[in-house]
């Protein structure tokens, strides 16, 4: 099963710029603004309540304030959980990302997913080996295969080690933005959904590795939308399909990611999955992650 109704989201107490991640991340820029956090929340807010809307499972948890998690937001980076009974926990590049394993979602997934069987990778981070869950990679959950982009988030070490523990084979390439800086996240550039697959082909710059991806994604039936470097600029490469409880697909979006889709794009989406979106300016600028990094999703 390649999505899911149900998802959790975490509620911000204090988002604000990470000077921690904003290391490797490119696509985070500090507002000057005094209401970030406030901006943040009724973000967030929004967002909730068009998911809901639409029928979709969303469970939401408020943030503490202590301690201070500025990027508890996108809680799909440190752990996710798999139809075979997995509860999976990732490695941390930034040390104040790692205080968002905290106990009370801990306690929560426990109760609300039964998993059966506890992976834990968090002790790569003292190796200085990372790999941040379904950031660094996109998973194609029927296919078992992780799509991942080299970075300083993502260790081919603990990428190994996922894929040995859960079965999954990697589709590993580099990938660049448009001043050449690797991509942080194989999420801002790739979505895999159950029919379609986004992704910034033009990101990857090796040739045969592009050829590669391209060929992994039409030999397991997925229709590829190619979007460019600027669109990924816009979060547009940063979206999830997910499916409402009886089953209705959507595909969730920013509204930057989804204004900067060209009608044909927009239109072969649509084709397997409804478009929705909302404003999440002040989540992207500041956090550098959009949509898909807000939403974790549980499969039990």
């Amino acid at each position: 099963m390649q999505t899911t109704s149900k998802l959790l989201m975490i509620r911000p107490a204090r988002f604000g710029f990470n000077e921690e991640t904003a290391q490797n991340n490119f696509f985070q820029h500090q507002s000057a603004s005094g209401t970030v956090a406030e901006k943040a929340t009724e973000e967030f807010d929004a967002l909730v309540h068009l998911l809901r809307g639409k029928d979709i499972d969303v469970t939401v948890v408020q943030d503490s304030p202590v301690p201070w998690t500025p990027d508890s937001i996108f809680p799909n980076n440190w752990f996710s959980s798999h139809l075979s009974g997995e509860l999976v926990l990732y490695p941390m590049f930034a040390e104040n990302r790692r205080l968002e394993r905290k106990p009370e979602i801990m306690d929560l997934l426990r109760r609300k997913m039964n998993h059966r069987k506890l992976i834990d990778l968090t002790y790569w981070e003292k190796e200085g080996q990372f790999l941040e869950g379904t950031g660094s990679m996109v998973l194609d959950r029927d296919k078992q295969i992780a799509y991942c982009c080299r970075s300083p988030r993502t260790s081919e070490k603990v990428l190994a080690d996922f894929c040995s523990r859960m079965n999954y084979d990697a589709a590993l390439f580099d990938a660049t933005d448009q001043n050449g800086n690797q991509i942080y996240h194989t999420n801002v550039m790739m979505e895999v959904g159950t029919q379609v697959a986004v992704i910034c082909l033009e990101a990857i710059r090796e040739e045969n590795e592009r050829r590669k991806v391209v060929a992994r994604l039409t030999s397991t039936g997925k229709i590829i939308v190619d979007i460019t470097l600027d669109q990924i600029a816009q979060f547009t490469g940063n979206m999830l399909e997910v499916k409402s409880r009886n089953g209705h697909p959507f595909m969730v979006m920013s509204a930057s990611a989804r204004h900067a889709l060209m009608p044909e794009q927009e239109n072969t989406i649509a084709t397997f999955s409804q478009i929705v979106s909302t404003d999440l300016q002040t989540i992207e600028t500041n956090g550098g992650g959009s949509a898909r990094c807000m939403l974790a999703e549980l499969f039990h």
